[in-house]
């Protein structure tokens, strides 16, 4: 192999591997954000119906269960759970 050719590989390596660690770095970064965002829509959610426990004298279990969909449905998900368990439907 002739020092032209072997630039140009050596050229090819580093390109695929920069393409492959802008890739890592974007899907990263996607996962991260989603991540994030649950978290605080849980504690938001966890908030809320804690508030809710504490103020009016709810007896509301927090399990997994309650947490998730605090997590997905944020304070939505909770008034969700007040709403449920004010009709004694679940989260009793």
């Amino acid at each position: 192999m002739n020092p032209k050719q072997e630039l140009m590989a050596f050229a090819i390596i580093e390109i695929s591997t920069l393409v492959i660690a802008i890739i890592i770095a974007v899907v990263l970064y996607k996962i991260l954000e989603k991540g994030t965002q649950l978290a605080m829509n849980a504690v938001l959610g966890i908030l809320v119906l804690l508030a809710a426990k504490f103020l009016f004298g709810l007896k509301i279990a927090i399990t997994l269960l309650t947490v998730l969909i605090c997590a997905i449905g944020g304070i939505f998900g909770a008034f969700l759970i007040l709403i449920l368990n004010y009709f004694r439907i679940a989260f009793i």
